[in-house]
């Protein structure tokens, strides 16, 4: 049957490829097993106690995320485990929505600070973060400060409390500190989303801690970053003062590589879990094919395209492996889907006819050989992904990983060619590739269970009270009265430290100045006799959004009473009781 001679011609090659590309994903695996249980330098909270509390600027640029920017800072700021940070948000001129999203979380958190670029949106994101770095170093001019360590985050991200911790104690012996980036769970059957679940616990869990053992130069993550501020500023000396690459696609990859060439020390600390969850930034990956393949084109222009056009094959031989796996997918995503349609005919033909070929066909044994290889390495392969997303997610969720290494073929295909045309196009026209941005969505207030610390904990790690005087205090705390306001009336803790510690562990604001924000009308959208019970007071409604003020963390009936009473999202915030008493005794008066 000639179509049997044309399939044997196209699986010869494919057959060949998947074998060399299967004994390279086969070498990082066994190293990952027979490496796994070497012991990582872990500290204790003593040592964490102890670390320098160094001064650090989070970079956040933005296009278009008026819908989650708001929500990303206030938990974020709400939830963070450490006191000497700052929070630089950059925005667009011509983005008006974004920008009112981000002057109304810097009227809420005064460690807010807006950068707005020079130029119209979007450009790139290697320009916005050196905008927001010019941004952060007028603000060390103007209030006489400096900051240490530089962290990128995306307006997406959910940034786990003990993250800046971390960076902050590794920061000492390493210029670049990684910290795990994980999908949030989503239904095994989205599988768009799910397959980014998959790829980044296989990519976190294996083969980053793997690149680290072999001594390969550690790509950045492109968010949950710490840079050391001292490379920074010596990288940014060889590249006429600019700190991140304006014109490529994926700046993270690049200052990764960048550091390293430098010869500067890189960590990338392991995934592993507290109270059950991974100590890891979340967020929500795309769940639409259009979305995931734009994303996925940009990793793919600049990381295997930009980085060959502007390094080739210049490094020191042991860096040259990683530059192969980093890029070997220009080839692998084309093959794939083509690999995958061919062993399909090959399995039904044979289901039909009870035979591969037409009688006479036969195939050289070290053909067969090698398709019987292949298809063990496959096997294998999607075992080890399923081991790794097994961890993160469970069993259930992993059971489908084959599924989704399938769609994950075209989705990736897809999204090489889609690269190498928008390359291709650039070079043709003799224009710089653009920027292409992924649209992003935040999980709702609650969607993400999270064990909350115990107060007593929060204090001590924020560095306001000892482990020994929490511990002599907690045997003498009246019934009825909690740890916090016993504290306070012992004079070893001061109020504003205690609602500071009360908005970390809740993840509710805490800022005052209420009264300059308050509006009448938006007092009256509560029933008076609900919110004098409940002990809140509604100030200002914006953007379908009730903002409530309150001294006392609500219980989770009480949010429930104030959901159903008001069709607008309830947005808490934290003020001392002073102010919310007199407040309540001008707006809320007894009927």
């Amino acid at each position: 049957m000639w179509l049997d001679h044309w399939v044997l011609v196209c699986l010869i090659p494919l057959a060949m490829w998947i074998l060399l590309s299967g004994l390279d994903d086969l070498f990082i695996d066994l190293v990952f097993f027979l490496t796994g249980k070497q012991q990582f330098p872990w500290p204790s909270e003593a040592e964490l106690a102890l670390a320098p509390r160094r001064r650090i600027a989070i970079l956040v640029p933005l296009w278009r995320e008026d819908r989650v920017i708001g929500k990303m800072l206030d938990h974020n700021l709400s939830v963070i485990l450490y006191e000497n940070y700052d929070v630089f948000v950059g925005v667009y001129p011509n983005d008006e929505p974004t920008i009112r999203a981000v002057w109304e979380a810097s009227r809420r958190h005064a460690r807010v600070h807006v950068a707005i670029c020079p130029q119209p949106g979007p450009t790139s994101k290697g320009d916005c973060l050196n905008s927001l770095y010019e941004r952060m170093r007028e603000f060390e001019r103007e209030n006489d400060a400096h900051f240490d360590v530089i962290l990128t985050h995306d307006a997406e991200d959910l940034v786990h409390p003990e993250s800046l911790r971390l960076i902050d104690h590794y920061a000492s012996d390493f210029q670049m500190v990684q910290i795990p980036v994980l999908p949030l769970p989503t239904g095994s059957l989205e599988c768009t989303h799910s397959l980014y679940c998959d790829e980044f616990a296989e990519y976190q869990i294996k083969d980053i801690p793997v690149r680290q053992r072999l001594g390969g130069f550690l790509p950045s993550n492109g968010v949950g970053t710490g840079f050391s501020r001292a490379v920074l500023e010596s990288l940014a000396a060889g590249e006429q003062g600019r700190v991140f690459d304006p014109d490529c696609l994926t700046e993270d990859y690049e200052n990764g590589f960048r550091v390293h060439a430098h010869g500067y020390r890189q960590i990338f600390v392991p995934l592993r879990f507290v109270d059950s969850a991974p100590v890891a930034t979340r967020e929500f990956f795309p769940a639409r094919l259009r979305q995931a393949v734009r994303q996925r084109s940009r990793w793919v222009a600049g990381i295997a395209l930009q980085g060959w056009e502007r390094h080739g094959w210049r490094v020191p031989r042991k860096q040259l492996y990683w530059f192969w796996r980093d890029r070997k997918g220009l080839i692998g995503n084309l093959f794939s889907p083509v690999a995958n349609v061919l062993f399909v005919y090959w399995t039904v033909r044979f289901l039909w006819t009870g035979r591969s070929w037409e009688a006479g066909a036969s195939l050289p044994v070290w053909l067969l050989s090698t398709f019987w290889a292949t298809l063990v390495l496959s096997v294998f392969q999607m075992g080890v992904r399923a081991q790794c997303a097994a961890r993160v997610y469970g069993w259930r969720f992993a059971a489908a990983v084959p599924v989704r290494v399938l769609w994950g073929n075209l989705i990736n295909c897809s999204a090489t060619v889609a690269a190498l045309w928008q390359f291709a196009s650039a070079r043709l026209q003799r224009r710089a590739v653009t920027w292409r941005k992924t649209e992003h969505v935040y999980p709702r207030h609650g969607a993400v269970p999270q064990e909350r610390p115990r107060l007593g904990e929060v204090l001590v790690r924020m560095r306001w009270l000892s482990m020994g005087e929490l511990h002599e205090a907690l045997p003498h705390v009246p019934k009825g009265v909690r740890i916090g306001e016993y504290l306070v009336q012992l004079e070893k803790l001061s109020e504003d430290h205690l609602y500071k510690a009360l908005s970390s562990q809740n993840g509710i604001p805490f800022r005052g100045g209420v009264r300059q924000e308050i509006s009448r009308q938006a007092t009256r959208v509560l029933p008076a006799a609900v919110a004098r019970r409940c002990r809140v007071l509604p100030y200002r409604v914006t953007a379908g959004q009730l903002h409530v003020a309150t001294a006392e963390v609500p219980s989770e009936d009480m949010m429930r009473e104030l959901t159903e009473l008001s069709p607008l999202e309830i947005r808490l915030r934290l003020v001392r009781p002073r102010e919310f008493e007199d407040l309540a005794h001008e707006y809320l008066p007894q009927s």
